[in-house]
This record gives C-alpha cells, sequence and structure tokens, in this order.
C-alpha cells in the first residue's frame, strides 16, 4: 500500500491574505483580491485587472528585517510565505536534518530587472538586480534568509506546474531516502514582463474571471508565494509531530500539443490525472474534491472539462476552481492550490467556483458554486503550464 509523504507546516501570501489564516478566512467569507493594478504603473493599467499582494517591496523588507531595495519581489514574497510555513512545523534548527528547497517561478528578479532596461549601464548601482534576473537567485535568497547553506536547493519553472513539480520532486525525495525533510513550493511576483506577455497572447480579461463558464473573457494574472513543509516517517514519529495532511498522490505529462495551448482533449492532463490516481493507489471514486486549473481561458477549460470527463467518465466529483479568489499567479499557482487543498480536508469544506453563471455549451460540467460543507477525505489538484507541461497532485488525510 502506497505512503503518503507528511506535510507539518505550510505558509502562504496572496492578494486575499499575508499568512494561511487569512487566506482560509478570505475564502470562506468570498473576499476576492482581484482589482484594477495599483502597484505596477503599465499602460494597461485601466484596461485588466489582477490579484495584487497589498504590501509594497518596503513593507515587506520592513516585516522581513531586510535592508531596502536588496530583493526583488519574488524572494520577497517567498520568504514570507516560507518562514511561515517553518514556524507552523516548529522547526528551531533547520540544519538538523537532511533539509532541502526545491522552488518554482518563471518571474524571479524580473519585476526589479525591468526597472532598469533602459538606463542600467548609467548607474553600477543597478547591476546587483540584472543579475539578480535568473531564476534560480530568487530560490538562493529564499535559502539564505531561512538558513539554509548546505543542503539540496533547486529551482524548477515548468511555466504554470512549476509548484506542482517541486511538490512532487519534493516528495519523491523523502521516499527515496534522499533527503529528511523539504521545503516546496514557488513564488512569483507581477511583472510588466508577464502582464506584456499574456496581453500578447490575448488571454487577460477585463473583468473578473469566470472559470467554466460559457462567456470566460480570459485569466485574470495574480502574486502570491507559498510552501508546505513534507517530513518523513521518521522524523514525524521521532518528535511526534502534527500532520496536516498528505501527499499521496502525483503525476506528470508533456504531450508536447502547442507552445501555449492545453490540448483540446486535454491529453496532458488525463495522463497527468491517471499518473497520480495510479501512484496514490486510488480509485477516481475515492476523490472526494477537485480544485481544478480552471484559469478561465477559452482553451484551458474546455481541455480540462475533457480530462475530467475522460478520466471520470459521469461521476466528476464536484470541483471548483479558485483563481476568481487570487487570480492565476502562474508558477506558484500549485503551491497555493495545494494550501488551499489542505484546508479543504482540514476543515471538510468545498470552495465556491465565483463568478459562474451559464454552463459551457461543449459539456454539462457545473462546479460548485456555494461554500459548501461535506466530508473530505482526498482531494484532486491540477496545473497544466505552457508547453504542456501537466501536472497533477493528490492530498490526503491519512497517510
Amino acid at each position: 500500500m502506497n505512503q503518503g509523504v507528511a506535510i507539518t507546516g505550510m505558509g502562504l501570501i496572496s492578494a486575499i491574505g499575508n499568512n494561511v489564516a487569512d487566506n482560509f478566512a478570505s475564502l470562506i467569507s468570498g473576499t476576492i483580491g482581484i482589482s484594477k493594478i495599483s502597484r505596477i504603473k503599465t499602460v494597461h493599467e485601466h484596461e485588466i485587472m489582477v490579484g495584487e499582494v497589498p504590501l509594497t517591496n518596503g513593507e515587506l523588507e520592513k516585516l522581513l528585517g531586510l535592508p531596502a531595495d536588496s530583493h526583488s519581489r519574488t524572494p520577497l514574497l517567498g520568504i514570507m510565505a516560507a518562514k511561515e510555513a517553518l514556524a507552523q512545523a516548529e522547526i528551531q534548527d533547520i540544519s538538523e536534518y537532511r533539509t532541502g528547497l526545491i522552488s518554482g517561478t518563471t518571474v524571479g528578479g524580473m519585476d526589479k530587472s525591468e526597472q532598469y532596461f533602459y538606463d542600467f549601464y548609467e548607474r553600477d548601482l543597478h547591476w546587483n538586480h540584472i543579475n539578480s534576473l535568473h531564476a534560480g537567485d530568487s530560490t538562493q535568497k529564499i535559502a539564505d534568509a531561512i538558513g539554509l547553506t548546505k543542503s539540496f536547493v533547486t529551482t524548477i519553472s515548468t511555466a504554470c506546474s512549476s509548484a506542482a513539480n517541486a511538490i512532487m520532486l519534493g516528495a519523491r525525495m523523502i521516499k527515496s531516502g534522499e533527503l529528511d525533510r523539504v521545503i516546496v513550493g514557488g513564488s512569483d511576483s507581477l511583472s510588466k514582463f508577464t502582464i506584456n506577455g499574456f496581453k500578447t497572447l490575448m488571454i487577460l480579461s477585463d473583468t473578473y474571471n469566470t472559470p467554466f463558464d460559457e462567456h470566460r473573457k480570459g485569466l485574470n494574472l495574480g502574486e502570491a508565494a507559498a510552501f508546505l513543509i513534507l517530513e518523513s516517517d521518521a522524523i514525524v514519529s521521532k518528535e511526534n509531530k502534527k500532520v496536516l495532511a498528505y501527499v499521496k498522490g502525483y503525476g506528470n505529462a508533456n504531450d508536447a500539443y502547442h507552445q501555449t495551448a492545453s490540448s483540446e482533449n486535454g491529453d496532458g492532463a488525463v495522463m497527468a490525472m491517471e499518473k497520480a490516481l495510479k501512484v496514490a493507489g486510488i480509485t477516481p471514486s475515492k476523490v472526494d474534491y477537485i480544485n481544478a486549473h480552471g484559469t478561465a481561458t477559452p482553451n484551458n477549460d474546455l481541455s480540462e472539462g475533457r480530462a475530467l470527463l475522460r478520466v471520470f467518465n459521469e461521476n466528476v466529483p464536484e470541483f471548483s476552481s479558485t483563481k476568481p479568489f487570487t487570480g492565476h499567479t502562474l508558477a506558484v499557482a500549485a503551491g497555493v492550490e495545494a494550501v488551499y487543498s489542505v484546508l479543504s480536508i482540514q476543515n471538510n469544506v468545498i470552495y465556491p467556483n465565483l463568478n459562474f453563471k451559464t454552463p459551457m455549451t461543449e459539456f454539462n460540467l457545473v462546479p460548485e458554486t456555494q461554500l459548501k460543507n461535506k466530508e473530505i477525505k482526498t482531494v484532486l489538484s491540477n496545473s497544466f503550464g505552457f508547453g504542456g507541461n501537466c501536472s497533477t497532485l493528490i492530498f490526503t488525510k491519512e497517510a
């Protein structure tokens, strides 16, 4: 029988809360974080809506006790979430066990480096942020901030499935005995480059996103950071740790259908879900709730809906997308939704798929539109990225 990997701590900062508790309170109360752009000066600020973390870089640096203008926004958000996760797991000495950090990101330090696009040759001061552009730098800054200096530290950048693959790799490393504890998740901040890129793809909405609705217009970008602490059975037993939930199953696949679009029939999504169910050792009927990728783009919702029908046939469990609350947080989306999945299990609740009104004409799939209390033992969470990078995670109450 497959044994799950224990989750002992979680940390999260998003547009609907600066910590896990605040995020859950917003989910329960229906408080959304989507609004017009306020923090970034862009020509698109009146055309689209996003999910912004309300804290400025300066405020984040002050909360974290860091020097002014020393970090780009991505590691600042990441440090906030990682420290909360470590605190909940009651980890005092991070070097006591073989500990790793696996972080997903797409933006990296782009939000800072792009500020100096026109004048970085003129001032040596800018080179610090230019050199911090690459994705690995943000992960290293998070590692430095939490005192992880001599261990396994790596970055995964598989677009919007990055954090899912980070969680998957972390679980596999614990199960194989490579590490005893892994901090997994991701961090991504909003940037002009991201906004412009998605605007070019013509998949941004000028209003609130509406996943799985016939009249969906596109996604709202968001920013966030989320980390989970995964620990071995040996640590849990030795220290009598409280386990929040378990990473029971995982699967990823790449259908290589298109550079940005998902397969119209959900081929990669089907493979990822089937692999996750196989690793978990459960049948589709055991899934109580699906936290869908649900970006509210025409292509994704059609692809994911067809994939759900292929895997679950006519017995698709209750499902919803939480992206109307936070926006699509890109590389960290699976980390955010992993935390939400664990909270669903802990509190026996299904979150509402906000803004849904009209079922899609291609199939009769209707997401859960109201907050619902139900016993939840198993949650399946989907995250699909550009280039056909599809990943699925399964979280359970019991190992």
